[in-house]
């Protein structure tokens, strides 16, 4: 398959690329620095900026697009930044008629009770709600939309909360709107490659269209 990685040298991106490559797909690496991209034979590095006008002519001909689009915890502008990124990247992919758009968002817009999503709990991270809240209205603005093919993604809760674990197990499970617990009724975890597997395999099998779904360690 023909497969685009928006955000390819970020945490996520660049495991998504990697796990990607290993199995063989033609890979397209958007990055702001594409000299930081994963080498292989199969992967091709190239400069973008999502919030170009050009943007979406880049993304055409590709069986599936994961964006995995952050403009930097640390920026002061996340929230907006990161609006204005994700808004372009879902317009340029409805003009580009891609066929999956998957888009990483964040934990912060699962259930943990009803009616209460992560990330208005009262312990949530207040310098963590900014960028949490936009990716939250992200997901409110894609679930009415039909006009183009998109997925959602929220990792386990406690994914880059806790240290990233880089060990593959080669196991995860799947959720809906709910944050996933382990046994012991705390919020679960899950390992980047198995993260970047998890992402690798809704792509290929486009599992998830107009869906929001979850994954963590199994």
């Amino acid at each position: 398959m023909k497969i685009a990685v928006i955000g390819a040298t970020g945490l996520v991106g660049n495991a998504v690329v990697q796990e990607l490559a290993s199995r063989d797909h033609d890979v397209t690496a958007f990055a702001r620095n594409s000299a930081k991209v994963f080498q292989a034979a199969n992967v091709r590095a190239v400069s973008a900026d999502v919030n170009a006008p050009d943007f979406a002519a880049q993304l055409k001909g590709f069986d599936a697009v994961v964006s995995a689009f952050n403009p930097g915890w640390d920026n002061p502008n996340l929230a907006a930044d990161f609006t204005r990124g994700a808004d372009n990247i879902v317009a340029a992919a409805q003009a580009a008629e891609v066929p999956y758009l998957l888009v990483i968002g964040g934990a912060g817009s699962l259930n943990v009770a009803p009616g209460l999503q992560l990330v208005d709990t009262p312990d949530f991270p207040a310098d963590v709600y900014p960028g949490a809240n936009a990716a939250r209205e992200l997901l409110t603005r894609l679930r009415e939309r039909r006009d183009v093919n998109w997925a959602f993604l929220s990792p386990a809760a406690m994914f880059a909360v806790n240290p990233v674990k880089f060990e593959k197990t080669g196991r995860y499970r799947t959720g809906a709107d709910d944050v996933l617990l382990n046994a012991d009724g705390s919020p679960a975890d899950i390992a980047l490659p198995d993260l970047a597997a998890a992402i690798a395999d809704d792509a290929e099998n486009r599992a998830h269209l107009f869906e929001r779904f979850t994954v963590a360690e199994a």
